[in-house]
């Protein structure tokens, strides 16, 4: 599986707001999964999300979306997404905002560079996303600016995942094993409990 990383921490860049309104806590609630309407379009995304804020998750989600990739609009590269050409006639994308949970925390965003825990995290996750076989998807990890509820100011990362296909059953199914060894990967790579 491809996957990269990259800070995006500049002025204008996207900030994660941990707590906007209408935010579903999936931590407390997580059967209200399937109140949301990326689970309604697209079933697959309930387990990862479920899995995702379990209590045994280093992580917790505070905002996700789905939508459909127009391949000529975003010139799609084979390379990118391990594809052969005949692959690329249609793609599917999600992105989920992933906050650190317990003891663990990235650090602040007054000065991160490649050292910093949140960069180290992203670098061992892309390489145990490399180790995957699954052609035709990528997984892109945006290390963010985040504010949580009582006004902190942190490191979150914004995970997006593109799967294509011949047709949209074919990137639908790429896509939702994308999102299962996604999940994977991050219960595996960054335990509960630790600072990298």
């Amino acid at each position: 599986m491809e996957a990269d990383w990259e800070f995006e921490l500049g002025s204008g860049a996207p900030i994660i707001d941990a707590e906007w309104e209408g935010r579903v806590d999936l931590t407390a609630h997580p059967e209200r999964v399937q109140t949301l309407p990326e689970v309604a379009e697209f079933p697959s995304l309930a387990s990862a999300l479920v899995r995702l804020n379990a209590a045994g998750s280093p992580v917790w989600t505070a905002k996700c979306d789905l939508w459909a990739v127009d391949p000529e609009e975003t010139h799609l590269d084979a390379n990118e997404l391990d594809a052969p050409p005949q692959a690329l006639a249609v793609a599917r994308a999600c992105y989920i905002d992933l906050l650190p949970r317990g003891p663990r925390r990235w650090d602040a965003p007054d000065a991160p560079d490649e050292s910093d825990a949140a960069s180290r995290d992203c670098v061992a996750l892309c390489a145990q996303l490399g180790k995957v076989s699954l052609r035709c998807c990528r997984a892109d990890l945006i290390i963010r600016r985040a504010i949580l509820r009582n006004g902190t100011d942190t490191l979150g990362v914004t995970a997006y995942l593109t799967a294509c296909g011949p047709a949209d059953a074919a990137a639908g199914e790429t896509l939702a094993q994308a999102l299962s060894i996604f999940t994977d990967s991050v219960l595996a790579v960054w335990p509960l409990g630790t600072v990298s």
